[in-house]
């Protein structure tokens, strides 16, 4: 979810927000717990990630403008399936469920949060279809077209656990380039 408008919206709220910083591989929300907080990204990264036997499957990179939760335990209270760690050192900006339901009664965040929320359900779901639908070569080809950034700045087995394929894939992939 990217979010200049919302910042822009909240700077009338800053007491709302705290801005934190954490180093890297810090983890901000461990599976199964319920998440209390949204936060969103002044500087550095992030990422989702669960594990499934024994190996780590990446959701999403969250970088710069963007914001991050595990949106589900958020607004509903229930345990959250994946965990959010740092990748880098990280500076955030961290709302509070208390808050944010604060903030939810104010027409104009309502106005502005609402569509960016759809926003990120939608780009989720055409995430969800690439794995059904495309190869690992086409995902890996949409990746370095939408977010070419991703592949100079994270590690190779983490640019392979979001694609859904083997490190050893990911160097095939990119050998037939």
């Amino acid at each position: 979810m990217h979010v200049p408008d919302l910042f822009f919206l909240l700077k009338n709220n800053l007491q709302e927000l705290s801005e934190v910083k954490y180093p890297a591989k810090r983890v901000l929300l461990d599976e199964g717990e319920i998440s209390n907080k949204m936060f969103f990204v002044k500087s550095g990264a992030l990422r989702e990630y669960f594990y499934q036997d024994g190996r780590e499957l990446t959701l999403e990179f969250i970088t710069e403008n963007q914001a991050v939760s595990s949106f589900d335990s958020f607004l509903n209270g229930t345990k959250s399936e994946f965990i959010i760690e740092t990748l880098e050192p990280t500076i955030l900006h961290e709302l509070e469920i208390d808050s944010f339901r604060k903030l939810m009664n104010n027409p104009d965040f309502q106005q502005t949060f609402n569509p960016l929320f759809y926003q990120r359900f939608s780009e989720i779901t055409k995430r969800l279809m690439t794995f059904i639908k495309d190869s690992p070569q086409k995902r890996y080809e949409d990746l370095l077209k939408d977010r070419p950034e991703l592949l100079l700045r994270f590690p190779q087995h983490y640019i392979a656990s979001y694609l859904g394929i083997t490190s050893v894939s990911l160097s095939r992939i990119r050998n037939r380039r």
